[in-house]
């Protein structure tokens, strides 16, 4: 009878979470046809421009001009009748993905309304959102790397932030922007190190030496800047220069794809290469399943001679690494000078990407394109003064966050032996 109860619940529960996505689908068609669409003049225009702010580009598309209304309707009559199969039929095994369109659809449906009457440069807030979500991905990728072997790492942010502080400063100092790389990296690495030696050696708890790091990078790179750079003697100190785009020839001619993904600087392709390396190394090499096993069961791992505090160790540094990369791209990557707690939380946010995409490489990829387009889209929306509050909207990737943790779409489960320190007997 036990077994009977026990294998009725996960059914239970999966149909309650089919209904529940079936209802937002609707939800979301409601909201675009009797929110977004009512009121509006139906000779009303959006126009999204397709083509990059810079005039010398090899290939000019017409802009794509779309009677407002109509494509409103259109949109929520997509997401209503998605809903009302979901609930009737199912998508079954399609579910995701046909979340995933809906989701789409519904921000399409958002860009349409918010642009009204007005034009938006389409390319130009996809290029936005690739680079403001470069830290927050690398930040996250860090986290994969340090909680897959079962190390938390809440000290990100601090990483980054003294990254960025030694950038800026070798890359002045030398000339050099490829030593200011370089220097980030190493910062990175030697934070890591700081961080595991603290929580594997001394088993202090990892919440607390995050916490600890956070605070001294925060502190020591305040005063510098305040003592040192933020004075008119040491301003060459502050200089640094940012890395150049390069455009990849032929693949930055492709129309809206590639000056988006084919015209950054250095560290955007290293986030690529990073994500591809992480993904697999870990998933399939000796190296990343030893590191799993010992996230997942490390009394298991040590019984079967894996060496759990090497490769915990191994795993946190290359963690601070990655961290290191993100805290360059804030100061040589971008805007050349370091100013006080530039990073602004976004190792934290880094960190919320993980979780929201699983602890998988691509997964926090993809939420930290969420989080980035969210950070551009407010910007875009100041602009054409849409009557919402920007706050709203940087609030909506958190609210998603704590979604994926309860349950609602998919589950979001840590590696099993997370934040747990291992005693060897």
């Amino acid at each position: 009878m036990a077994t009977a109860a026990q294998a009725i619940r996960p059914r239970a529960k999966l149909i309650t979470r089919e209904r529940i996505l079936g209802t937002i689908f609707v939800l979301a068609g409601v909201f675009i046809l009797f929110v977004f669409a009512q009121g509006l003049d139906p000779d009303l225009k959006t126009k999204f421009i397709l083509n990059p702010g810079r005039a010398t580009v090899a290939v000019k598309l017409p802009p794509w001009i779309l009677p407002t209304q109509s494509t409103l309707y259109l949109l929520g009559g997509v997401c209503l009748v998605a809903g009302l199969y979901q609930l009737i039929r199912g998508f079954g095994r399609w579910l995701n993905l046909a979340f995933l369109l809906v989701f789409l659809v519904f921000i399409f449906a958002f860009l349409v309304w918010a642009a009204r009457g007005k034009s938006l440069n389409l390319v130009g807030m996809l290029q936005a959102t690739l680079q403001r979500s470069v830290p927050i991905a690398l930040g996250g990728l860090s986290g994969v790397l340090c909680e897959r072997s079962a190390v938390i790492n809440i000290a990100i942010e601090g990483m980054m932030l003294s990254a960025a502080f030694v950038a800026v400063v070798v890359a002045s100092i030398t000339g050099s922007l490829w030593l200011g790389l370089l220097a980030a990296l190493l910062t990175g690495a030697i934070m890591g190190l700081w961080h595991a030696w603290m929580s594997i050696r001394f088993r202090v708890d990892q919440i607390v030496s995050g916490t600890v790091i956070n605070i001294f990078a925060a502190g020591l790179t305040s005063y510098l800047t305040a003592r040192f750079l933020a004075q008119p003697a040491y301003q060459h100190l502050n200089n640094s220069g940012i890395l150049k785009p390069i455009p990849i020839p032929f693949l930055s001619n492709i129309p809206i794809v590639g000056p988006v993904l084919f015209e950054g600087n250095i560290i955007i392709y290293l986030m690529f290469l990073v994500i591809v390396l992480i993904h697999i190394g870990l998933f399939y090499t000796r190296w990343g399943l030893r590191t799993i096993a010992v996230g997942e069961h490390p009394r298991a791992a040590d019984t079967l001679g894996i060496d759990v505090y090497r490769t915990r160790y191994v795993a946190v540094i290359l963690g601070g690494v990655v961290a290191g990369l993100g805290g360059a791209y804030f100061t040589i990557g971008t805007v050349g000078r370091f100013d006080e707690l530039l990073t602004a939380g976004k190792g934290f946010i880094g960190l919320a990407a993980m979780i929201f995409g699983k602890w998988n490489p691509i997964g926090t990829f993809g939420a930290s394109l969420i989080f980035g387009f969210a950070d551009s889209l407010q910007t875009k929306l100041q602009i054409l003064r849409v009557p919402i509050p920007s706050e709203f909207l940087l609030m909506a990737p958190y609210v998603a966050t704590m979604i994926v943790l309860a349950g609602i779409i998919g589950r979001a489960i840590p590696p099993a032996a997370d934040g747990q320190p291992y005693v060897k007997e």
